[in-house]
């Protein structure tokens, strides 16, 4: 069971080892957003400084992150279905949910490096983060994407068609940045607007990395945020190894 998870783990850094410019464009947009965006958000923050704000946004775009890059993994994998590739290796002696797990593996631990280039952009810029708020920051992500890439997964095994996929995840995807608070906060907004992002999981993480950010470890935005996406996590990779195995037959 953990070899063949570390088989399939390995196989996929070998695919990342062997094409680095795509994860690479991945963090073109949030580093252009802060470069760009952070600095008009200094006469809309308490403080009023280029930190303040780079402290209001970094976490948003962080998610950003997390969010849009791995819910387009699924992609490859239709790529597979259709090859009949991903077929062969479900009916191979392999443990099953280690296809699955090899991949998301490799999905958080590119997002855990994005992020670090994200957050080392940012210091540049002058932002200074506790050591405990970064890791903190890193797992919520890691978490973060466990849930994103096991649903990209799962959509793609149940699709199975590029063009669908595309429609649904875009559908989905624009409401889910806005009502997250991931470029402005949301409380900015009316009343009704904060009561909807409550219904939102992505919410609940980038008000966490606020709080993070904001060196307040102990507030409650942080629980709640690493309990929804750990569950969440928990249920969509379920779904997609049980995708798997129907697919096998």
């Amino acid at each position: 069971m953990f070899r063949h998870t570390m088989l399939f783990f390995g196989y996929e850094l070998g695919n990342v080892r062997r094409n680095p410019v795509w994860p690479l464009f991945g963090i073109l947009q949030p580093v252009l957003y802060l470069l760009l965006f952070a600095p008009l958000l200094t006469g809309m923050v308490p403080g009023g400084t280029l930190v303040d704000a780079l402290r209001v946004f970094t976490p948003g775009a962080m998610m950003m992150i997390a969010l849009f890059g791995s819910l387009f993994t699924g992609f490859s994998m239709i790529n597979e279905t259709r090859n009949g590739v991903l077929e062969r290796l479900a009916v191979s002696q392999a443990w099953r949910p280690a296809i699955i797990l090899g991949r998301v593996m490799k999905d958080m631990l590119v997002l855990v490096l994005q992020a670090l280039l994200v957050m080392g952009v940012a210091v540049l810029m002058g932002l200074r983060l506790p050591l405990p708020a970064l890791g903190l920051m890193l797992l919520l992500m890691a978490a973060t994407g466990l849930f994103a890439a096991s649903l990209s997964y799962g959509l793609a095994l149940a699709i199975r068609d590029e063009n669908g996929m595309s429609q649904l995840v875009q559908f989905f995807a624009l409401p889910l940045t806005l009502l997250a608070g991931m470029m402005l906060p949301v409380s900015l907004g009316p009343e009704w607007l904060q009561t909807a992002a409550r219904f939102n999981p992505l919410y609940y993480s980038v008000e966490a990395g606020r709080s993070l950010f904001a060196g307040d470890l102990s507030d409650g935005t942080v629980p709640v945020a690493f309990g929804v996406f750990l569950v969440l996590g928990a249920l969509a990779l379920t779904w997609s190894v049980r995708s798997l195995r129907k697919l096998a037959g």
